[in-house]
């Protein structure tokens, strides 16, 4: 097949051809930012799911949406290790500098200038001249951010409901989040919704950032909904891969598609992965069985090289000893019991790898004593990169 039409093309947040499977969300969070648009109360959306099911596609489709509704955008992405200050702030400058040239909106959005002004200098974040006059530079200043976020963010929605519009803002990777940070976002939130702000949050992460977040704020839970994010079914798995086929004039066999489905579990990104090589691999259409055989090997090859590589390349020997056990018992959740007895170790003495690992991103715990991979399929690759892993006497 001509590999100039392939339409698959995997890539970290990078849009597929054919976005099935996700309607649900996508109208969740269209009803969420037309209720806010409106002045009418609503939760924020957090996007939680596993590595490779499309979390940042649907943040960006929601970003989309927003901004042909009328939305001023705020992208962020939470970088491990850095506070969120130190790109808020900036991100927050350019909102205001619009809203600042709104006649009806001028005043308000000084004042919101002021406070970011404030803000960075308390926080000590550059962000840059503003080269206007600001009011009250000293509304989000105490160098306390549970205390300065939610005035700085209340003074932005004051100032984009005097202009008659509407901020979202899109965190990726919540899981990042310092436990100060995400309770001080949570308490701005809860803020802005007491006010009846135009100011509305959606945020894509790991499954823990449900916990992290009830953690940090017992009333998370009512500030926003988690919908998650999970693998396609059957039937939307095979729209995600026949679409984009039927879209480039050739077709794919029933056999074809119930074997990419299977060798993926569903999951979007592994979608893709198999839709390249398949499409690279066969000669004519329709794509077939064989096809989908020959392909399986570079897929998985292509995967072990990068999806897989760059997660296992940050482990320590004793990072990777732990997740091999976890392969040994299969796909998990597991006992954090099971894990210790297989290593010969007694749970407590493990307590801080997996905490780590935790922080990591590589395992989430989906109930007490529970542990199982943030990464689909991890489980496999680790036998096939460790095959001789035997249990520590």
């Amino acid at each position: 097949m001509d590999p100039l039409n392939n339409p698959f093309a995997p890539g970290a947040g990078s849009p597929p051809p054919a976005l099935a499977g996700r309607d649900d969300i996508l109208f969740a969070a269209e009803i969420t930012l037309h209720r806010i648009r409106k002045g009418r109360p609503e939760k924020s959306l957090m996007l939680l799911g596993l590595r490779g099911v499309g979390k940042t596609v649907l943040l960006n489709r929601i970003g989309q949406k927003a901004e042909e509704i009328g939305y001023s955008l705020v992208k962020l992405e939470a970088p491990e290790g850095q506070r969120l200050a130190q790109y808020l702030a900036p991100a927050l400058k350019g909102v205001l500098v619009r809203l600042s040239k709104i006649e009806k909106a001028k005043d308000l959005a000084s004042s919101a200038l002021g406070a970011l002004q404030g803000f960075a200098s308390a926080f000590k974040i550059s962000i840059g001249e503003i080269g206007l006059e600001v009011v009250d530079p000293h509304v989000a200043d105490s160098g306390n951010l549970e205390i300065d976020l939610p005035g700085l963010l209340t003074t932005v929605g004051k100032a984009a409901k005097a202009a008659d519009t509407s901020v979202a803002i899109l965190v990726d990777e919540v899981q990042y989040l310092g436990e100060e940070d995400l309770r001080a976002l949570i308490v701005a939130f809860h803020e802005i919704s007491q006010n009846g702000l135009p100011v509305v949050m959606f945020g894509a992460g790991l499954p823990q950032v449900a916990g992290l977040a009830g953690d940090a704020k017992s009333y998370a839970e009512r500030l926003f909904d988690y919908p998650p994010v999970g693998p396609l079914d059957n039937e939307a798995a095979k729209e995600a891969i026949r679409q984009p086929i039927l879209d480039e004039g050739a077709q794919i066999g029933d056999q074809a598609l119930a074997l990419i489905v299977d060798a993926t579990s569903g999951y979007p990104y592994f979608l893709q992965e198999w839709g390249k090589h398949t499409w690279r691999v066969a000669d004519d259409s329709p794509i077939d069985r064989h096809d989908v055989e020959t392909a399986t090997a570079e897929a998985t090859e292509a995967l072990d090289k990068s999806f897989f590589r760059v997660r296992f390349d940050r482990l320590t020997p004793r990072e990777q000893a732990y997740l091999r056990a976890m392969a040994e018992l299969g796909p998990g959740p597991h006992r954090s019991g099971e894990i210790a007895s297989l290593l010969q170790r007694k749970v407590e003495s493990l307590g801080p790898l997996r905490s780590g690992l935790i922080k990591k991103g590589m395992i989430w715990s989906p109930s007490h004593g529970d542990t199982a991979f943030t990464v689909p399929l991890f489980d496999e690759f680790m036998k096939r990169e460790l095959p001789e892993w035997e249990a520590p006497e």
